[in-house]
């Protein structure tokens, strides 16, 4: 029940973030780019829940994205964002979450795959010539705007990451009395 409850009070937080990014972010651009919560939020729910709950949320989220914008092909960011979280939680596996550095270097990693993935999509299902340079271009602003997003929201990402923690990774340590 805690989990149902916690997968809903996710999603709505994924819908303010969803009306930040669209309405308080178009404000603050940096050469036309504004930064993608959803891919920080997509790393946060893989790193901090359960393989499962992150998926499951990750594609009900692009989904969503995608029914909004009004994409022609629906699933390329819910696939993306899916990539995301099963990357997040081979990077959990793989390293720690308590340094800043490593978490701002698994951001900049993801924005990097994302957008790469999200352009190759188009790319290969619409047919979209290939701009190297304004692609470039859109991709550092992303993962410097990402990244100064994560170094000041760490702390509290890091608080609310380690609550949910405790709810979807249980470590059960069995202590043996001989």
């Amino acid at each position: 029940m805690k989990k149902i409850l916690i997968g809903v009070i996710t999603y709505i937080s994924f819908l303010i973030i969803y009306f930040i990014q669209t309405n308080f972010f178009n404000w603050f651009t940096i050469a036309g780019v504004s930064p993608n919560l959803f891919i920080i939020l997509a790393l946060f729910l893989g790193l901090f829940t359960s393989n499962y709950f992150a998926l499951v949320l990750s594609v009900i989220m692009g989904l969503t994205i995608d029914f909004e914008v009004g994409r022609q092909f629906v699933g390329t960011t819910a696939i993306m964002l899916t990539i995301i979280s099963v990357l997040s939680t081979y990077l959990d596996k793989n390293f720690s979450k308590d340094s800043r550095l490593t978490i701002i270097i698994m951001v900049i990693l993801a924005t990097i795959v994302y957008e790469i993935g999200l352009y190759g999509l188009n790319i290969f299902i619409f047919g979209f010539e290939t701009e190297m340079g304004t692609f470039m271009k859109i991709l550092l602003i992303e993962v410097l705007y990402n990244t100064i997003i994560t170094s000041i929201l760490y702390n509290p990402m890091r608080k609310l990451g380690n609550l949910l923690e405790s709810y979807f990774k249980e470590r059960n340590i069995l202590t043996r009395y001989f």
